[in-house]
């Protein structure tokens, strides 16, 4: 499907959000009527703008902030592959932004360089170049898209391959893990219990954990995806 000469340049991601307030009841009026604008449509007499935000709020960058960046990269070994893990988390967004944005503009700055993700085009990568602006830190390289044409810009979607321009479905990373026959762990947590495990358990490092996971998983799918084997899982390392 590609070619996987270039493999050590692609740097695969995964980031983990919340709501940047945890209740509805608890964000400011101006920010709570302009929540409310943009999702009217959700609202509905089943529905309340307060379970209208708690399904919502942590996915859209205006009202949401990313607590772990999750990276990942496969090295060749006279043993094999290995697949190295990094994370940035921490309660300060601006903080893990700044630390993600320094190893971007070290080591994936130049038009060789790709970022990797699943569904990255839609979340991830608009996500992350969104919070990036509101705290007035400019974007690096790889992700400034403005004036680029399409075949300009570097990154890859594993959903986007396996939609073979089939765009009338999402397709999960867990649901083509199972049809690839990728094992994956069996987690206590899901995307959807992030914002509990966040803001109830104070647990980050339970979140960065899980961030781990699915790039490992990612790589794992990419390279399925392009007729390689799986990397061992003793072949994994998580870089401090």
């Amino acid at each position: 499907m590609l070619d996987l000469t270039q493999l050590d340049n692609i740097l695969f991601l995964d980031i983990e959000t919340v709501p940047e307030t945890y209740r509805f009841t608890d964000v400011d009026p101006t920010t709570a009527h302009l929540f409310e604008l943009k999702n009217q449509r959700f609202k509905t007499d089943e529905k309340t703008f307060e379970q209208v935000y708690d399904e919502k709020a942590g996915i859209y960058a205006e009202f949401g902030k990313i607590v772990c960046i999750s990276v990942g990269f496969v090295r060749s070994t006279a043993t094999g592959r290995m697949i190295y893990l990094k994370s940035f988390y921490h309660d300060d967004e601006e903080t893990l932004l700044r630390q993600f944005i320094r190893l971007l503009d070290d080591s994936y700055n130049t038009i060789n360089h790709r970022l990797c993700g699943h569904n990255s085009k839609e979340f991830d990568i608009p996500f992350l170049c969104r919070r990036i602006l509101i705290h007035g830190l400019k974007l690096p390289n790889i992700l400034n898209l403005a004036g680029k044409k399409p075949w300009e810009i570097q990154h890859l979607d594993t959903m986007e391959l396996w939609k073979f321009g089939d765009y009338k479905a999402y397709t999960s990373l867990a649901l083509l893990c199972h049809i690839f026959k990728i094992p994956t762990p069996k987690d206590d947590i899901s995307g959807a219990d992030v914002a509990r495990v966040y803001y109830e358990e104070n647990d980050l490092l339970r979140i960065k954990t899980y961030c781990e996971k699915d790039v490992v998983a990612l790589i794992q799918l990419f390279l399925r995806m392009n007729g390689e084997s799986l990397v061992d899982e003793g072949n994994v390392v998580i870089k401090a």
